[in-house]
């Protein structure tokens, strides 16, 4: 029986409809380490990290903003890529309550992209830790 989610992919996959899909396919390879490349007739699929990300060519959709959570090994050196490869700064890294390092960019084809690195867990009981609710699994 055929499995109803492919290999390597996960139940919910971001696809990000831009007006230039080459300039942003390029930005991820450079800020974010993206590997898979443009393809012209399909959307182009980007693997980061242990997720992948399809990016299309605005036409039969409309152009859409995305925002989009990005957990790095070094959210430093990643934001620094990112605005190298053309990022605007939204957020200068800081560190945050619930335990992750994080900062902000505005990528080239005006998606938002908060860069993260998680370093503890929150002892409040608040923001990311509360994942492990029983509610939630």
């Amino acid at each position: 029986m055929a499995k109803s989610i492919p290999e390597g992919w996960h139940s919910v996959t971001p696809r990000l409809v831009v007006h230039d899909p080459t300039k942003l396919v390029d930005f991820l390879k450079k800020a974010f380490g993206a590997s898979g490349d443009f393809t012209g007739d399909s959307p182009s699929v980007m693997r980061i990290g242990d997720s992948i990300v399809m990016v299309s060519g605005a036409g039969p959709r409309d152009p859409m903003p995305a925002f989009l959570y990005l957990y790095v090994d070094d959210a430093d050196a990643t934001y620094q890529r990112a605005l190298e490869a053309g990022a605007v700064c939204l957020e200068e890294p800081a560190d945050m309550p619930y335990g992750d390092r994080r900062a902000m960019v505005k990528d080239p084809c005006g998606n938002d992209w908060q860069i993260a690195t998680h370093s503890h867990s929150s002892s409040t009981g608040s923001g990311l830790s509360r994942i492990d609710s029983p509610r939630l699994r």
